[in-house]
C-alpha cells in the first residue's frame, strides 16, 4: 500500500544524547550530534497536527488501521478526537460556558494523543516504509517521528530476541479489541541498524549483570590511572 520529510539550541539544558543513539555506547554518543528536544519538538507537533487534521480521515489510512486492527484518534469512543483544533470559545461568546469547558477537555484529548501506538502496529507488521509513515505523519515525518521510528525498530529486534513468539505478540497487543492480527519480521533491516542493534543489546546485558559505571565493559577496558600513595 503506497502513499504520496538550522536552529539553534534554546537552552543546553535540553540537549541530550542524539536520540537515535540511545541506548548505544558513551563512546559513540560522544561522536554523535547532540539532540536537542526543543528544536524537535515543534517537528513532533507538526506530525500529530497532519495525524489528527489529515490522515485519520483519509480512506487510505482508514483502510491500514481497520487492516492492522487499531483504532484512529475519531474512532475511540467515547471521547473521539476528530482533530487537533477546537473551535475557539470566544467565538461562542461569554454566555456559553459549556462550549468552554468542552474546548478545554477537547485540548485535553488532543494533548493525550500518542502516535507511539501508530507506529509501533506499522512497524511490528511490516507497513513502516517511508510512504506509508509520510501518509500517516506528513512531510515532516522523518524531522518529527523518524527517531522514533527508529528505536522502536530495536525496541521490536530486542522483543523479539528476549522471548517467545506468544510473548513479543501480547506486548504489543493493545487491549482485546486491538490486538495485533499478525506479526512480520523487521522490513528492510541494513548491516548498520543490526550492528547498533547488537551493541546496544550487549549494553543491556551489562546491565542484567550490574556492569554499570565503574564496572562497565568500557571503564573496564580502559587504562586506570594510578594514584599516589599518601604519606
Amino acid at each position: 500500500m503506497a502513499f504520496n520529510s538550522q536552529a539553534g539550541s534554546s537552552s543546553q539544558a535540553f540537549e541530550t544524547p542524539p536520540f537515535a543513539q540511545y541506548g548505544s555506547s558513551p563512546r559513540a554518543q560522544h561522536n554523535a550530534p547532540q539532540f536537542d528536544v526543543l528544536e524537535w519538538y515543534p517537528h513532533f507537533q507538526n506530525c500529530l497536527r497532519f495525524f489528527l487534521d489529515h490522515a485519520q480521515h483519509e480512506s487510505v489510512v482508514q483502510a491500514l488501521a481497520a487492516f492492522l486492527n487499531i483504532q484512529l484518534p475519531f474512532q475511540k469512543q467515547p471521547n473521539p478526537v476528530i482533530s487537533s483544533n477546537a473551535s475557539s470559545p470566544r467565538s461562542a461568546g461569554q454566555d456559553a460556558p459549556h462550549l468552554r469547558q468542552q474546548n478545554a477537555l477537547h485540548h485535553q484529548q488532543t494533548q493525550a494523543v500518542s502516535l507511539l501506538p501508530y507506529i509501533r502496529r506499522l512497524v511490528v507488521t511490516g507497513h513502516d516504509t517511508p510512504g506509508i509513515l509520510h501518509g500517516f505523519f506528513g512531510d515532516d515525518w522523518l524531522a518529527g517521528i523518524g527517531q522514533l521510528h527508529e528505536v522502536e525498530r530495536r525496541n521490536y529486534m530486542f522483543a523479539a530476541k528476549s522471548t517467545n513468539w506468544l510473548s513479543v505478540k501480547q506486548a504489543y497487543d493493545m487491549g482485546p479489541d486491538e490486538t495485533v492480527p499478525f506479526l512480520s519480521p523487521l522490513k528492510d533491516a541494513g548491516e548498520k541498524e543490526i550492528q547498533q542493534a547488537e551493541s546496544t543489546w550487549s549494553e543491556w546485558l551489562a546491565m542484567q549483570d550490574w556492569m554499570l559505571g565503574p564496572r562497565s565493559p568500557e571503564m573496564r577496558n580502559s587504562p586506570r590511572i594510578k594514584r599516589e600513595a599518601r604519606d
